[in-house]
This record gives C-alpha cells, structure tokens and sequence, in this order.
C-alpha cells in the first residue's frame, strides 16, 4: 500500500500543478516556438518537466527514508539536472541552441556525486560459479558514469514527440518496479513508483495535441532518475545474463538511439547534432500519424519490458 500511496500522491502533485505551470509558462514567455523541425503549429510552453521534478521531489521527501547522504547527493544531483536543462529550454524560447560541452560537464558532474553517494555498478555475479565478481575501482566509475550519462540522453532523445518520452519512461518505471519488488528492494521500488507516477500525471497533458512539454529539464531528470533507480536496483547482485534487465526495460530508447549515433558517426555528423534519425521520425515519415506512432514505439516498450521480466523470472 506504501507504494501505492506514494504513486497516487505524486500523480495528483503533477496532475494538479502543471495546468499552474502553463499558465506560468506562457505569461513568462517560456515556450516552444514553432520552426522547420517542429510539429506543432503553435508556441508551446515549455515548463512540464518543473512539474515533474516538483511531483518528485515531494513524492522524495515523503515517502523515502533513510534521509542519509544516498538520498541528499540525490536530491542536489536532481537539481543540477534540472536547472542546466531549464538553461537548455531558455535557450530554445530565444531560438538559440544551448553549446553541448556546459549540459555534458553538469551531467557527468552529477552523475559523480550519485557515484560519490554510494549508488555504484559494482560487478556481477557469475551465474555459473555463483561467486561475485568486483570490477577494478576504475572500471566501476567509469561504468557508473557511463550508464547515467547514457540513460540520461536517450530519454532526452526520445523526446521529440507528444507523448513519447512520458510513455516510455512509465514503461521502464513501471518494469523496474516489478524487479525491484521481486528482488526485495523496497527504495529502488519506492522511487519507480514516484518516477511513474509523475509521468502518467504529466502525460495526461502531454499526449497529443500537447498542451505542455517537458522540455529537456524534465526529459533528462526522468532518464537521469531511472538510471539511479536501475544502478541501485536491477543492477545489484546481477548475473552476467541478468544485467540485460534494465538495458531491456529502456531498450526502445537505448537501441533507437544507439542506431542513431552509429548512423551519425558513420556520416562524420556530430553526435548531438539534431536530426530525424529516431524511430519516431522514420515511421512518422512512412505515413503513420503521432497517436500511431506514440501507441506503436510503446508497444516496443512493453515487449521489452515482458523480456526483462522473463528474464528476472528464469533467474539466470
């Protein structure tokens, strides 16, 4: 029941301040503007993911205890995120495009303190000795940033559609969830709930025709928190087969996208440079329309997710 109050408490916290932050939003000028690449035919605001992160943060505060150092280098980590995509989204209002180095320098900043709190990929377990194998100091920081880092951009990727990326998150919240529940562990389970909580309450005003984004201020934190939530859950005494877990309960977002930057860097293109590569384009472009493909990429999802969970189940 602790989850479920917690979901509900943080859907209702969102559900009920974003049409606040719209108005906000649009007083303020904070909006997406229509342009070439765009869909929407009229400026959009831009102030969602602050919703998002508000409904977090108090889902956080409430539910989540121990309050030790895990929990405030979470909080002080969520933050940066946050704000340097706040940046990123002001920029946008202006028509500018925010430089990538200062976004990737706070991103990989704070995916340090998450590492410096403790939240860490150790290792794995062999699934044929049993025995548990620690990866080099090095090797783990390395990874750990890495997986942040990478979970982190590819919802953010993701984002190019009404819908899409709120969808795509509940779906992993949603699967990391159940893992976290078979394997005993109750505050990666807790913030799963908080993190799928907040998406289905903001979704309700995302999907198309949206009336709010989430801009990348929300994008990154919702991939920045799974990527926490996997590290201190899925991750944890995982086997070799068994660290496909978390991959898989992303995998639409992490696959697309890595088909993406190959493509990119194939072409001698910079890798952040926008484009239409993502799924999302390519079968908007073949003739399907925005519900289609939101409904389509989040079926992908849900396949996904029945691996990971079959997987989780076979115990390998």
């Amino acid at each position: 029941m602790n989850y479920a109050f917690a979901f509900f408490f943080v859907f209702i916290i969102v559900y009920s301040i974003i049409p606040l932050l719209k108005r906000v939003s649009l007083k303020l000028n904070f909006v997406d503007k229509p342009t070439d690449r765009k869909k929407h035919s009229e400026p959009i605001p831009l102030l969602g993911g602050v919703g998002i992160f508000i409904g977090f943060l108090c889902g956080y505060v409430t539910f989540v205890r121990p309050i030790n150092r895990e929990f405030i280098f979470v909080i002080i980590a969520s933050v940066l995120i946050l704000l340097i995509g706040i940046v990123d989204d002001w920029f946008k209002t202006l028509g500018k495009e925010f430089p990538v180095w200062p976004r990737l320098s706070v991103h990989i900043f704070a995916a340090v303190i998450i590492y410096s709190s403790g939240i860490v990929f150790y290792g794995f377990t062999n699934p044929f000795t049993h025995q548990y194998i620690v990866l080099p100091v090095f090797l783990q920081f390395v990874l750990t940033i890495m997986w942040i880092l990478g979970v982190t951009t590819v919802i953010n990727w993701s984002d190019g559609m009404d819908g899409l990326a709120g969808s795509l998150s509940a779906i992993a919240g949603s699967t990391l969830f159940v893992v976290a529940l078979a394997k005993g562990q109750h505050d990666s389970a807790l913030m799963s709930a908080l993190i799928v909580g907040a998406a289905l309450g903001f979704l309700r005003y995302n999907k198309h025709p949206a009336q709010i984004f989430m801009g990348d201020s929300g994008a990154n934190f919702l991939g920045f928190i799974l990527g926490i939530v996997a590290l201190n859950g899925a991750f944890k005494q995982a086997t070799l087969i068994s660290i496909s877990i978390p991959v898989l309960a992303l995998g639409v977002p992490i696959f697309d996208n890595l088909f993406v930057v190959f493509k990119r860097f194939s072409k001698g293109e910079p890798i952040y440079k926008a484009d239409a590569g993502q799924i999302h384009h390519r079968l908007l472009s073949s003739g399907l329309n925005q519900k289609q493909v939101v409904a389509f990429i989040s079926l992908m999802g849900i396949c996904f997710s029945l691996l990971s969970i079959v997987i989780l189940l076979l115990k390998v």
